[in-house]
């Protein structure tokens, strides 16, 4: 996956919509966080994997793609807001259901937040990268849903979404 590229592409994405909104002396640090919390619970809500009382079967891969590049998008803008350009991240595949690999990522956001170190970063990040992974996404295809969200973004931006 091309890292740089897409932190390029967030970094117009988040210039755009820090100069549209008028934002450019505000820390977005703690939005953005709670954001990539939310989005975290959505691409869970899209697997199923904690509804033990549900037979419904997965949202379709490219609705759980989708939510799983909305996490992306605030991943890399969390890194971009506190200059952490992350631009080589290690996937390890991991074999842990896919309800503790949640749990975790929200352990590693709340280590983050407490303590915004770059290792706590790139703990976060790879073990997001780790649950891409494990829904099955290789990185080609986790770079395509990427840009594809991104393009949407702006024109979402553009229309006063």
């Amino acid at each position: 996956m091309n890292l740089e590229k897409l932190l390029d592409l967030q970094k117009e994405l988040d210039l755009r919509i820090v100069n549209q909104h008028k934002l450019q002396s505000v820390s977005l640090v703690q939005k953005k966080v709670l954001a990539l919390q939310v989005e975290i619970g959505e691409l869970a809500n899209e697997t199923r994997c904690f509804k033990y009382w549900s037979l419904k079967a997965p949202s379709p891969s490219k609705v759980i793609l989708e939510e799983y590049v909305d996490c992306l998008h605030f991943i890399l803008s969390i890194g971009l807001e506190k200059d952490f350009y992350q631009t080589e991240v290690e996937v390890k595949q991991s074999d842990s259901p896919l309800t503790d690999q949640f749990l975790n990522l929200y352990i590693d956001i709340s280590d983050f937040f407490i303590c915004p170190s770059a290792d706590h970063y790139i703990t976060l990040f790879e073990d997001f990268l780790s649950l891409g992974d494990s829904l099955g996404f290789d990185e080609n295809t986790i770079e395509n849903g990427y840009i594809e969200k991104n393009t949407k973004n702006h024109v979402r931006q553009s229309v006063g979404y």
